[in-house]
């Protein structure tokens, strides 16, 4: 009886150590009308070969009124390209076109709706500094938060 409690204990703890070895490969996160991101941090592993990004607008104002996007950047880039994406305008999503400092980057939704996105792995190195942000006119500020890239 004991060997076989033993066998399962052991066989358990493998699984729960595999299972916190897997990588992280998806950024969830849902934004309301209360402009606030519901996480300051994401974690997202540098192994992963493509990861998702999910963003959920909770709120009911309209996209006009209240729209939200998740961009991410390398951090020194953020401020430039929020400031760059009002220049865009609604029409180009608040967002600069081709710009190569944007790494990824979900469409601008208003409340009820959501909207996915997937960034290539390769684009996010452990260690690096990196930041998601909504580029809509005056939410940057207040709509953002840190990706932390694990090995």
């Amino acid at each position: 009886m004991n060997i076989q409690k033993s066998l399962l204990a052991l066989a358990l703890f493998g699984i729960a150590g595999w299972a916190q070895a897997a990588p992280n490969c998806a950024i969830k996160l849902k934004a309301g009308d209360d402009m606030k991101f519901d996480q300051k941090s994401v974690t997202v592993s540098a192994g992963c070969k493509s990861i998702s990004i999910e963003l959920q607008h909770s709120g009911k104002l309209p996209v006009a009124a209240m729209g939200h996007n998740v961009v991410i950047t390398a951090t020194p880039d953020a401020a430039g390209v929020a400031q760059d994406g009002i220049k865009a305008g609604a029409a180009g999503g608040y967002l600069p076109a081709g710009d190569k400092r944007v790494l990824a980057s979900t469409k601008m939704i208003g409340g009820g709706q959501s909207a996915t996105a997937t960034l290539a792995g390769g684009k996010l190195k452990a260690g690096g500094a990196y930041t998601f942000f909504c580029s809509f006119p005056g939410h940057s500020a207040l709509m953002r938060g840190t990706v932390v890239v694990t090995p």
